[in-house]
């Protein structure tokens, strides 16, 4: 069982591990962008810690066979629970009310003939290349040859002056790239828009084009820009302008002959040939009936209003003609492949590439890379823009590729997540020297060669788990990631993708039936759409009485949950507890990556608490902690375990640990006699009242040394029971 055999260091330092480079541990993942993943090894850890009697370090490393084990997620998401059990031989029922989620999950788990897949992914490349690949080259200013390939290209956002329509570029700075992963810093001239290398960004001197003085800082902070012809201060954005326009200013490219002679990257102002290219580009698209690109209005949401205060209304507007042209060319191939499956794939490529080809990306000028519009999981509107090459730089002689978001890239990993599937491994550590330890006869799929049938049953589809139709004490286990409240809204996000793929696919598909992902069901929190605390605590116990139904007597309904906001626990306790279940344990682990874009530098947690809840079972008795003092025994052990799989838990993680705790205690506490028919206003008010008469957070934090700032260490006044007690046969308590 889970409560006895996960090994928190182990698992700890394995997640912790993966989330640094998950596709490296999971490259599954690759198949397309999906939010939040929840790492596998801890998913695997979890299901062989419940279903295999032997130690876990050394069922983690072997080949399982967990043929006839049921496992169900109704929050399926990006599909790692079920991913991680399909790949244990479990029969495996996923569902999602979200048609991204089914059509990710579906694609990941579908055997796919990756020969023909190749060849048909070459021959795209190949038809793109003869149609637009021109439009991607420019003229190296090292040895004059006009067949350099174009990396990215940078575009600055303009405004008109509202008092005399000068046209006013909108630099935030005219850092184009710092001296990192290149040999100088680079800077754009602010007079002639001319490139320059400097050693000094402090002290960059003068342009050797025009003689004018270089500066980094460049003239728009603060939403305002002062127009350099009549000096008037101008806001920004302006939602009544429109969409906003770009003006390119840079080009970021690769030249295959200069290079072995040339140190660093290779820099340009646009010449009038590359400006050429694209006036080419627009001619070509004004002359266009698209069939593919979306015309869908953007829809109002807590994420998508950034847009409308930029003025975008239609989701084409996000993109320039050479992207618009690019992505119709590349539908149009697609949709000529005969082989569904293939088809499918490529479309799914298709999909994940469009977070690259949109004029919402942003150049990293530290990594000198494209940043894609969904590296902070929302909607960011920077003033520079990063366009990449379509179709990719691939190295004539070794195939790799030079730099990102292009075919070749989505390709590349689309092809190295399908070989996965048929040949899984994992990621062994001896100190600093990293093994590949293959996993035979363990593989994800609907079939082990596209020919025979499986002896594993997938279930995937698009549903809502309140009314999916689980049969009674049919299920062994229940693994899931839930959503959190108030959440990133995924469904915001992902339209974006959507839109497109719904029209390449074909909206005949009863996943893509609805013109949007959103729904109304979804469990989130979302102002826009008027569903606060009650509406998620009551779809959430919804869905967990469900599958508790379903569950058979002592299964375990696992999930990982962390929140900064203690409220946002007070829903999931009166989930499990309408449910029928009590939390046996609350089990810590790493879930997120701390240099993660959209949390470093912010309080948040990495650590995830895993809640395990049974209907029946045994609980440790040091976890019914009756005071403050006793549970910050139990979160100072956590801690030790965490540290000792090399986690260096922060405040904000200990917070999160302690808060989870807290929910398992209150359950457990509030079990008998609970009643699930009172409104959902007062179950969750008794659930905070426990908290809060228990002493809340500050209580146990109050027993420990030091503050959310600094990690505190464990007081010695804390009054500990023998560790015998603890190890004797009643050290368990029976529920």
């Amino acid at each position: 069982m889970i409560e006895r055999h996960l090994e928190i260091p182990f698992v700890a330092e394995l997640a912790l591990r993966e989330k640094q480079i998950q596709q490296s541990y999971r490259p599954v993942i690759s198949i397309h962008k999906w939010f939040a993943r929840r790492p596998g090894t801890l998913f695997r850890a979890l299901l062989l810690s419940e279903f295999v009697d032997k130690p876990l370090q050394d069922a983690f490393y072997e080949s399982n066979d967990l043929r006839g084990v049921r496992i169900a997620d109704p929050f399926m998401g990006g599909g790692t629970p079920l991913l991680e059990a399909n790949r244990l031989g479990c029969d495996v029922i996923g569902y999602d009310i979200n048609p991204m989620a089914y059509w990710i999950v579906k694609e990941a788990i579908e055997h796919l003939d990756l020969d023909a897949y190749r060849r048909a992914s070459e021959s795209l490349r190949c038809e793109l290349a003869e149609q637009v690949g021109e439009l991607y080259r420019t003229r190296c200013v090292k040895c004059g040859s006009d067949k350099a390939h174009v990396k990215y290209f940078l575009w600055v956002k303009v405004q008109r002056c509202r008092r005399c329509g000068a046209e006013i570029a909108l630099f935030p700075r005219y850092l184009v790239a710092k001296n990192r992963r290149h040999p100088l810093h680079v800077l754009v001239c602010p007079q002639c828009g001319g490139i320059a290398e400097v050693a000094d960004p402090n002290r960059p001197g003068t342009c050797s084009q025009c003689g004018s003085a270089l500066r980094v800082q460049g003239p728009a902070r603060r939403s305002q820009c002062t127009c350099p012809s009549c000096r008037a201060v101008c806001s920004f954005p302006d939602a009544a302008l429109g969409p906003p326009d770009h003006r390119l200013f840079a080009l970021e490219y690769h030249c295959f002959q200069c290079k072995p002679q040339h140190k660093g990257r290779f820099f340009k102002s646009p010449d009038a040939e590359d400006l050429s290219r694209f006036d080419t580009a627009r001619r070509r698209w004004s002359k266009t009936d698209p069939v593919f690109v979306p015309k869908q209005e953007i829809p109002t949401g807590d994420e998508t209003d950034r847009l409308h205060r930029w003025g975008y209304r239609h989701y084409r507007e996000m993109f320039n003609v050479r992207q618009l042209l690019g992505l119709e060319v590349s539908c149009e191939i697609i949709r000529r492949q005969a082989d569904q499956r293939i088809r499918n794939a490529l479309a799914t490529n298709l999909s994940d590439l469009l977070r690259y080809q949109n004029m919402l990306c942003r150049y990293d000028a530290m990594a000198l890379k494209s940043l894609d519009v969904f590296s902070v999981h929302g909607f960011p509107v920077g003033l520079i823009q990063c366009e990449s090459n379509l179709l990719g730089i691939c190295h004539p002689e070794t195939g790799s590729n030079i730099g990102s978001g292009g075919w070749s890239n989505i390709i590349a990993k689309f092809v190295r997540a399908k070989s996965y599937c048929q040949r899984p491994f994992e990621i062994r550590h001896y100190g600093r020297r990293k093994v590949t330890v293959p996993v035979k006869g363990e593989w994800i799929g609907d079939s082990r060669d596209g020919r025979t049938k499986a002896d594993r049953v997938v279930d995937i589809s698009r549903a809502n788990a309140v009314r999916k139709a689980l049969p009674p004490r049919s299920l062994d286990g229940v693994f899931t990631d839930p959503p959190y409240f108030r959440n990133v809204q995924y469904a915001e996000l992902m339209d974006f993708c959507y839109v497109w793929l719904r029209r390449l696919v074909g909206s005949g598909l009863q996943a893509f039936s609805s013109t949007s992902t959103r729904n109304a069901d979804e469990l989130t929190g979302n102002e826009d759409m008027g569903r606060g605390l009650e509406e998620f605590t009551d779809g959430l116990s919804r869905v967990f009485r469900r599958v508790s139904e379903a569950l058979r007597q002592g299964a375990p309904l696992v999930f990982t949950y962390h929140h900064n906001d203690v409220e946002a626990y007070y829903p999931v306790g009166v989930a499990v507890l309408d449910a029928g279940l009590t939390c046996s344990a609350s089990l810590p682990c790493p879930a997120e990556m701390a240099a993660s874009i959209h949390i470093s530098g912010t309080r948040s947690s990495i650590v995830d608490t895993v809640f395990v809840c049974r209907s029946t079972g045994r609980v440790r008795a040091k976890w019914l902690a009756g005071s403050p003092e006793a549970l910050a025994e139990v979160a100072e052990e956590d801690l030790q375990k965490l540290r000792a799989g090399t986690v260096r838990p922060t405040a904000g993680d200990l917070r999160c640990v302690i808060q989870g705790h807290l929910l398992r205690l209150a359950i457990w506490s509030l079990r008998e006699g609970w009643n699930r028919t009172v409104p959902v206003g007062e179950r969750l008010a008794l659930v905070g009242d426990w908290i809060a008469d228990f002493g809340g957070l500050q209580a146990v934090l109050d027993c420990l040394d030091g503050s959310l700032g600094i990690l505190p260490r464990f007081q010695g006044t804390t009054a500990r029971e023998p560790e015998a007690y603890y190890e004797a046969t009643h050290a368990e308590v029976s529920f």
